[in-house]
């Protein structure tokens, strides 16, 4: 809730609402938070999850969620909308395609653990 409602919240998110006969219900979201490139030297949006429910998808929800996020770059100048998608997820890939995105061979994502972050963060030169 702090992360998204704080004072200075760093996370935002959209929702896709339909209307099931009784009241809007929440059935997808797009989550992301303001990166900067220092190759461009400008923000742009990290996508990290893009989620709609398996009933609910094929309606254009998702392409609708992207849509308000780019619609963010394109009104601030930002030129990069990004995200990861897992290798095995190939109806992902395709929807990402059709859109008219695509992968980033020449990089790979690279974390270091909540295990080794206090290790690493008490390293000297």
């Amino acid at each position: 809730a702090t992360a998204l409602f704080g004072r200075d919240p760093r996370v935002h998110c959209h929702v896709a609402e339909l209307d099931a006969g009784h009241g809007a219900q929440v059935v997808g979201m797009a989550l992301g938070f303001v990166t900067y490139s220092t190759w461009r030297g400008r923000h742009g949006i990290w996508l990290e999850d893009l989620f709609v429910q398996p009933e609910h998808r094929r309606l254009g929800l998702g392409r609708a969620l992207l849509a308000a996020l780019a619609g963010i770059c394109a009104e601030r100048g930002y030129p990069r909308l990004e995200w990861t998608v897992l290798d095995w997820n190939e109806p992902a890939r395709d929807f990402y395609r059709s859109i008219g995105a695509a992968p980033l061979g020449e990089w790979t994502t690279w974390r270091l653990p909540e295990t080794a972050i206090e290790e690493v963060s008490q390293m000297s030169p």
